[in-house]
């Protein structure tokens, strides 16, 4: 995580993860890049029926206030807080089970099945057991232990 130590970084992660929870929100992602000159620190928030702009403003400040306080980065950077988007990450177990139904990538460590990108409708999502992808003529039971990186897709 850039220059901050792991347990800062783990530290500001629980920060947002409290403010958001008192809010009715989740975070969804959270990452620190070091982005042209400067540092970017960057929250991905949602909530059910989605974000709005003023939801993000509203953390922005609350938690731009925190950090100022907190003290955790020794560096210059920018806070922004925004939507994960249409084609969010798919991270936690929380995200699979909430987005059973829809379309997703899906990418494993290693082959399964002789393959290592797979794409279709999820159909079911058991922790520390297997995703069901339904692709146009199969049905994969992919080992959730196997999937590096999932996120949904759009479809417009």
């Amino acid at each position: 995580m850039a220059q901050l130590p792991e347990e800062a970084f783990n530290k500001i992660k629980t920060l947002a993860e409290t403010l958001l929870q008192e809010e009715k929100m989740e975070l969804a992602d959270m990452e620190l890049l070091r982005e042209g000159r400067g540092w970017v620190l960057r929250l991905y928030i949602d909530k059910p029926g989605g974000i709005t702009l003023d939801d993000c403003a509203s953390v922005s400040r609350q938690f731009g206030d925190q950090l100022e306080v907190e003290g955790l980065i020794p560096f210059r950077y920018t806070l922004e807080v925004s939507s994960p988007g249409l084609d969010r990450p798919l991270k936690q177990d929380q995200d699979f089970l909430r987005h059973i139904g829809n379309q997703i990538q899906v990418i494993t460590r290693s082959p399964w099945e002789g393959r290592s990108f797979f794409e279709g409708k999820m159909l079911d999502y058991q922790v520390s057991g297997a995703l069901s992808l339904a692709e146009k003529r199969k049905v994969w039971e992919i080992p959730v232990s196997l999937i590096v990186k999932a996120r949904l897709v759009f479809e417009g």
